[in-house]
């Protein structure tokens, strides 16, 4: 429980006697005054800045940026001028990319504060007056009226039909009604302190007056501001990956090139041209290409994402999002419509069903499965009636054009309360509503509903000159102002059997976690009443209405995708646990698991909620603290988290989950800055289809680190071989570093964007903790690049052996062969398989390509200015039969390899 919980179960007198405050009087200027000193501004504090300066210099203390600049200095000892240019530019442009992130997410607190009220009215030194909010102490007496934002944390000591939507903080789905008294307890959830209104969230009806207890930092926003400075952001799988990676080709590099220079010179080369070739090798180790490469891949995904609904802020994210292992989503609005509905109507003494959902006015009635209409049911129809009439909301519908055709679409939406929208909804649906209904009844006065009586009450005429009470409330208390109950199409008295009847009816619904209101009437006669006193008794009972805000119908396929996946649903909500349960139940997503609420988490130590957490799938009533501490569980436990959500308590979580994702039109500014993606329709099924693209986007990664690293492991064993075997070099350092630029490139680039294979989301996410080799990708490298560096030898060999005078006829072949095996291994790297489980034309970006780096081989080939250049010579058509017998080799080779010996499934085990 948080320091301010301790005020909701004192009353009026305890909490103005201890903060030395009369409500009639306020504080004067110079109390005030001594209370600012103690306590500071009524403001969120701001984190120590980083300079902007030391953010951008911080983006070149990564490993791989390392990696590339000694691959520059390296590119400039050999002349290769371009090389250096191009890395250099790679480097700069991670490094503003990242610099633009990390300033956009110091945003977050900078849109927290914007939610802070600029200022109040304060009773002080006996009057009543306008202050900077800023100024406000604690002992202040603050008023509050519809559309005031609420300035600090206030104990209200006076309300009158006073809602506030609290959502952007507790998540409750509808705004909460307060009262002033006292609660029983202290130790309640935060969207359960009624006499309480919190720092940031609004008065949407009836007004207040509250006594401040909390200022800056010490509310509940300031508490959220707090988590939000200290909860440090998660490394992505793919940065700790290439990091991985970096450091393993870094080694490797420097290993190659002393070894390569002293076998060399040991077998009597020249001392300077093997420096030359060790360092070209050293380049070919590190595949300086790789960043832009992976940048380029995550780039396109963002944008296949963005014609998904999906937004994405952090490009690191991508990637993410394919290794998510649990989903924690919101409730409202993500897994449900966000749009109360009412799903059943109990009257004349039999429950009917309503079907349709949201604000559209389409759906039907029926009883035991049988259609019923409304205008031929007295007590139904008058059930609407009343639930119409005695209502202050407005259903609007707003034309659109769509389509080729051009169709008229109608769209509708509720101006005011949500309950009451979903009223006017259903009594649309019956026929009962609109224009019309409206003319034909006067409204004379009106008793607004307040949370004391929990009842509103409209007294109206209609053309023939009757006049009645129409009146809705909470079941209860109803009920007990009813004489008579409306059966068979006339007034009969109100039985106890009949009290039993409706008491069953309305736990029963309440079970299926809809919430009920209760509808009754009474003709009146006499005069006009004074008060609801007065008015509400010897009522009429008519029924009962229950409504939810209903699940979307896509999220059910959707999280059965995920459950095939291997990915975990988990709902985390801050509305009520049954309502929690019988969505979840819904959906789907409660299959055995367990369900618990904030006050359970409350009591728990962390090490046996981190025990539990595994087997929970609805957490209801949460605080940010709670959310927090489940994301923070779940990943202890080695899971990879997606938290989404879309409120000011949402974000702390959102920020230390290895994805955050926000609601793009529901979300608050916080949340979204907070966030690594953004949903741009608030939808959970666009959560999944993001998943798929992030799964699609890392296979893709690897594709092209596993082509890219067993190209290069042959262009180093063919060098390395070579030497060891007393033969010349088969290849000089400008074709090592030609065949680097040629297959490199754009290969690698077009299998960045390689459609998803079939079985994408029919497998279990992959172990966050996996390094880069694992499944397969290790052995394909190191099989591959043995037969392509073998295959090249070989051809370099048969080649130089017909002519030892030869030699530049020997090593083009070689260049040729190392080229073209490349170049066909690069369709082996599209699947897990073999080369013949995809067809090449599927990715026809990655034909062209392959046909592109073909002619710049050929180029360097046949045209004779840069022949001497790159030491070749134009082939015959024998030798191009050794080039293309001796390319074809590695990847058929090693494919039958890996369908006949158990060691490749023995290498990929170790890998893991």
């Amino acid at each position: 429980m948080s320091e301010g919980g301790r005020y909701v179960d004192w009353n009026v007198e305890q909490v103005t006697g201890h903060f030395k405050v009369d409500p009639a009087e306020g504080l004067d200027d110079a109390e005030a005054g001594r209370r600012m000193e103690q306590t500071g501004p009524n403001q969120l504090a701001e984190a120590e800045r980083i300079s902007p300066v030391v953010l951008l210099l911080n983006q070149f203390k990564d490993f791989m940026v390392l990696v590339l600049l000694a691959a520059t200095l390296v590119s400039g000892l050999l002349g290769e001028y371009t090389d250096a240019i191009a890395i250099i530019a790679i480097v700069v442009l991670n490094a503003v990319l990242g610099f633009v992130q990390e300033v956009r997410a110091e945003k977050s607190l900078s849109a927290l504060r914007e939610l802070s009220a600029p200022t109040a009215r304060v009773m002080r030194n006996g009057e009543w007056s306008r202050i900077q909010a800023a100024h406000l102490v604690p002992g202040d007496i603050v008023a509050l009226e519809s559309g005031d934002r609420i300035p600090a944390d206030l104990r209200l000591i006076q309300t009158a039909n006073m809602y506030i939507e609290e959502s952007a903080l507790t998540g409750e789905s509808v705004p909460t009604s307060k009262t002033n008294g006292k609660l029983s307890r202290g130790d309640v959830p935060l969207g359960d302190r009624k006499n309480m209104a919190f720092l940031g969230t609004m008065v949407v009806r009836g007004t207040g007056i509250g006594v401040v207890v909390h200022t800056g930092m010490e509310t509940e926003m300031g508490r959220i501001a707090h988590l939000i400075q200290t909860t440090e952001a998660m490394q992505t799988p793919l940065q700790r990956r290439l990091e991985q990676l970096g450091k393993i080709l870094i080694g490797v590099a420097l290993l190659l090139t002393a070894v390569v220079v002293v076998t060399g010179i040991l077998h009597g080369h020249d001392a300077y041209k093997m420096f030359l070739s060790g360092v070209s090798l050293a380049v070919a180790a590190i595949p300086e290409g790789l960043p832009a490469i992976v940048t380029i891949a995550l780039a396109l995904g963002v944008q296949r994402m963005i014609k998904r609904r999906a937004i994405v802020r952090k490009l690191p994210s991508v990637e993410t999002l394919g290794c998510a292992s649990i989903i924690c989503s919101d409730k409202t609005g993500t897994l449900t419509q966000n749009k109360m509905t009412v799903t059943h109507l109990w009257c004349d003494r039999r429950k009917i069903e309503l079907s349709g959902s949201g604000y559209q006015p389409d759906g039907d009635f029926y009883r035991d499965g049988r259609e019923v209409r409304p205008d031929k049911e007295v007590a139904l129809k008058r059930l609407l009636e009343v639930a119409v009439l005695c209502n202050n909301a407005r259903l609007i519908g707003e034309s659109s054009r769509e389509g080729l055709l051009r169709r008229k679409q109608e769209t509708w939406r509720v101006d005011g309360d949500p309950t009451e929208g979903a009223l006017l909804v259903a009594g649309a649906k019956g026929g009962v509503g609109g224009e019309s209904l409206l003319q034909s009844w006067t409204r004379i006065r009106e008793f607004p509903f307040d949370s004391e009586r929990k009842m509103m009450s409209v007294f109206l005429e209609d053309r023939g000159g009757k006049r009645f009470l129409f009146t809705k409330g909470g079941p209860d208390v109803l009920l007990e102002r009813c004489t008579h109950i409306l059966q068979g199409g006339r007034a009969v008295p109100l039985k106890e059997s009949h009290r039993t009847e409706i008491i069953q009816m309305n736990e029963e619904l309440a079970k299926m976690a809809l919430r009920n209101l209760a509808f009754a009437y009474r003709e009146w006669q006499g005069a006009t009443p004074d008060n609801e006193r007065t008015a509400e008794r010897k009522l009429v009972f008519v029924g009962l209405a229950g409504m939810i805000d209903p699940p979307r119908e896509e999220v059910k396929e959707a999280i059965r995708t995920c459950r095939r996946a291997g990915i975990r649903t988990v709902m985390i909500t801050g509305d009520h646990q049954m309502t929690a349960v019988a969505i979840a139940r819904q959906l789907g997503i409660l299959q055995g698991g367990a369900t618990v609420n904030g006050s359970e988490i409350q009591q728990m130590g962390e090490a046996e909620f981190r025990k539990k957490a595994k087997d929970i799938h609805v957490y209801a009533r949460v605080s940010p603290e709670h959310k927090l501490k489940i994301v923070k569980a779940l990943q202890e436990e080695g899971h990879v988290v997606a938290m989404t959500g879309d409120g000011v308590n949402d974000a702390p979580a959102i920020k230390a989950a290895d994805i955050g994702i926000a609601m793009g039109v529901t979300g608050t500014d916080v949340s979204k800055e907070a966030s690594s993606l953004v949903l741009a329709d608030d939808n959970f099924a666009t959560i999944v289809a993001a998943i798929e693209e992030g799964r699609n986007i890392y296979d893709n990664i690897r594709k092209f680190i596993s082509y890219l690293l067993a190209s290069n492991v042959g262009e180093i064993l063919v060098m390395f071989l070579a030497m060891l075997a007393g033969l010349p070099l088969p290849l000089v350092p400008i074709q090592i570093l030609w065949v680097n630029l040629v297959t490199d490139g754009l290969p690698a680039m077009a299998l960045g964007v390689d459609p998803a294979e079939e079985d994408t989301m029919n497998r279990d996410p992959r172990n966050s903790r996996e390094n880069i080799f694992a499944g397969g990708v290790g052995w394909k490298i190191l099989s591959r690049g043995l037969f392509i560096g073998l295959s090249t030898l070989v051809a370099f060999w048969i080649a130089y052996s017909e002519s030892p005078d030869d030699l530049v006829r020997a090593q083009t072949i070689a260049f040729a062969t190392l080229v073209m095996a490349q170049l066909i291994y690069v369709f082996d790297c599209r699947s897990s398989r073999t080369v013949f489980h995809r067809s090449p034309f599927s990715n026809p970006l990655l034909v062209l390509a392959v046909v592109s780096s073909a002619a710049l081989m050929i180029g360097v080939m046949y045209y004779p200015p840069l022949q001497p250049i790159f030491h070749t010579t134009s082939l015959a058509l024998r030798e191009w039969a050794l080039v293309a017998v001796a390319a074809a080799i590695p990847t058929l080779a090693a494919g039958a390899l890996d369908m006949m010996l158990p060691l490749r499934r023995m290498v990929t085990r170790t890998e893991r």
